[in-house]
């Protein structure tokens, strides 16, 4: 059974798409960039910052279906600029325990609304 996920903890789709889907025990999340749900502004002053953002809308959708990120078993991270992979990675990592997911990082020449940063993840509980 195909469960579409939304939240308002979450930035609202900006095209035709979910937050995420839920099949059976397996969550596909689209990828989050840092877009401040409660005021709609991006939140961009750092990388960091930026990371964090991406990282809390992840984690508000995972929320909504009861998950969080032990949960997730792969993870997708496009960068703008591989230069600021060192900080995504440490922002990034703080987020998980001791059981990472799989993951690739890949930049890429452009994202949504000229983000730094976007991550996807797959959940599975």
């Amino acid at each position: 059974m195909k469960t579409i996920v939304h939240t308002k903890e979450a930035p609202l789709p900006i095209g035709p798409y979910s937050q995420a889907v839920l099949i059976n025990h397996t969550l596909y999340v689209s990828g989050q960039i840092a877009i401040d749900p409660a005021t709609g502004n991006m939140m961009m002053n750092t990388i960091e910052e930026e990371t964090h953002q991406v990282m809390k809308n992840l984690s508000a959708v995972l929320k909504a279906v009861e998950m969080d990120f032990s949960h997730v078993v792969k993870a997708s991270i496009f960068l703008s600029n591989m230069d600021d992979f060192p900080k995504v990675n440490t922002v990034y990592g703080s987020y998980f325990k001791d059981h990472y997911p799989a993951r690739e990082t890949v930049q890429v020449s452009r994202l949504p609304k000229d983000v730094n940063v976007e991550i996807s993840v797959i959940a599975v509980k």
